[in-house]
């Protein structure tokens, strides 16, 4: 994140600029939308357990608010960047947008390592963050929620603070809070669920019945873990996990052919999400490497780890069966490998519409935070449901219509929806 050589905000901006030139859109549009319309950058000072002073540095970049308040979350990293920041904040914008929610897109941040920190400095640090920019955030301006080593704590640690300095409760400040203090039921299951919901659209078109599918997942953290489980309950079988092994440092892919039991697998693996090698053996699971799970006999690859996983080096190891590629993962496959993909004709959901179900459920947070009125977990899963299926027609249909793949199909509609709510607004 801190590398002289990768910059994710000239990334984001060389992506933008490829759709603006698709959209042809005007110059003033893409002067507004390629830099962010806000940025703080600014000093929180803490007393430390040892009764020293330090000083960290907060931020927090608004990208566009033309379609509602800003939306996104708050990382607390030692390598962090006003640049990441930048490029988050853009790539949030855009995800609103696909998924037809009324958010802009922002981000936050404070350059600090929570390993280091005691539970007393880290709330110092959040309640500093607060202190510093709480004139510019808010329900109906800008709504924080937890990102990179961020919990439900710090994010009720920023509310309190907040609802001091502004004398009222307001609970639609913040998202990712604890249930039991205004968080949203079925969040957890939200990012995953609404991969899966994306993957049954999209196997209907493809004329293919999901009962009759196999899949192969990368990773074994929350999201994977409930695509995985509902994509069993619906029907498909998933055959091969790859999961981190925290006490060997690797990643080693668990097969089991007929299929792998969720509950049995969930029972062996620790905190970390690394299972543990000896109990699986003794349970019939296969060993393989790490890098194994793109190479299964299946009809379904959801990459649900890291960006970069899917690179120029290891595309051609995608089984020919593949027919498609569901990125539960933020940016998992390269733009080196996206021809050979679109070459073989396998169907791609991409990242900002197969994994906007977590960005729609705080979406459904602050709604309810807002009017004070919760809703049960069927409600808030039927709803998301609802968002997923509808935003995955738009980009499956833009794309069949302009000939464009489904990448560019959710870029275009993201941006130009934007771009036509600051037209709309007279910014541009």
């Amino acid at each position: 994140m801190g590398s002289q050589k990768f910059n994710a905000f000239e990334m984001a901006q060389s992506q933008f600029d490829r759709i603006a030139d698709l959209l042809k859109l005007d110059q003033a549009t893409r002067d507004l939308l390629r830099y962010p319309i806000r940025e703080y950058q600014f000093s929180i000072p803490v007393r430390m357990k040892d009764g020293t002073m330090r000083i960290f540095r907060g931020f927090r970049v608004q990208h566009n608010d033309a379609r509602g308040p800003a939306k996104g979350g708050i990382r607390f990293h030692p390598l962090e960047t006003v640049d990441t920041m930048r490029a988050l904040a853009m790539w949030m914008t855009w995800k609103c947008a696909v998924i037809d929610i009324p958010l802009g897109g922002s981000k936050g941040g404070v350059i600090c390592d929570p390993h280091e920190l005691s539970e007393y400095e880290m709330e110092q640090i959040c309640r500093g963050w607060v202190r510093q920019i709480a004139r510019d955030v808010g329900p109906y301006q800008d709504v924080p929620a937890p990102e990179v080593m961020a919990s439900p704590q710090t994010m009720l640690w920023m509310l309190d603070e907040y609802e001091v300095i502004h004398g009222g409760k307001f609970p639609g400040f913040i998202t990712g809070k604890p249930v039991s203090l205004g968080g949203s039921q079925g969040k957890k299951e939200s990012t995953g669920y609404g991969v899966i919901f994306a993957v049954r659209e999209a196997l209907n078109e493809l004329n293919l019945s999901l009962k009759d599918t196999l899949a192969s997942v990368q990773g074994f953290g929350s999201v994977a873990r409930h695509a995985i489980e509902l994509y069993q309950q619906i029907g498909g079988r998933v055959i091969s996990v790859a999961c981190w092994d925290q006490s060997d440092q690797a990643t080693y892919t668990y097969r089991k052919k007929e299929g792998i039991n969720y509950p049995e697998l969930l029972a062996i693996t620790d905190p970390f999400g690394g299972i543990d090698k000896r109990k699986a053996l003794e349970l019939g699971y296969e060993i393989l490497p790490g890098e194994a799970w793109i190479e299964q006999e299946v009809d379904i690859l959801i990459p649900a780890a890291l960006e970069n996983q899917i690179t120029s080096e290891n595309v051609q190891q995608i089984h020919p069966r593949v027919k498609l590629v569901a990125e539960a993962a933020n940016g998992p496959t390269t733009p080196e490998a996206d021809p050979v993909i679109n070459e073989r004709g396998i169907f791609v959901i991409p990242d900002f519409l197969a994994n906007a179900g977590g960005v729609t459920c705080s979406y459904f947070e602050q709604v309810q935070s807002n009017m004070n009125y919760y809703w049960e977990k069927d409600e808030v899963l039927a709803r998301l449901d609802v968002k997923m299926t509808a935003a995955y027609h738009d980009v499956s249909s833009l794309a069949k219509k302009s000939r464009q793949n489904t990448r560019d199909a959710a870029y275009m509609i993201a941006v130009s929806r934007v771009a036509q709510a600051c037209k709309d607004r007279g910014w541009v």
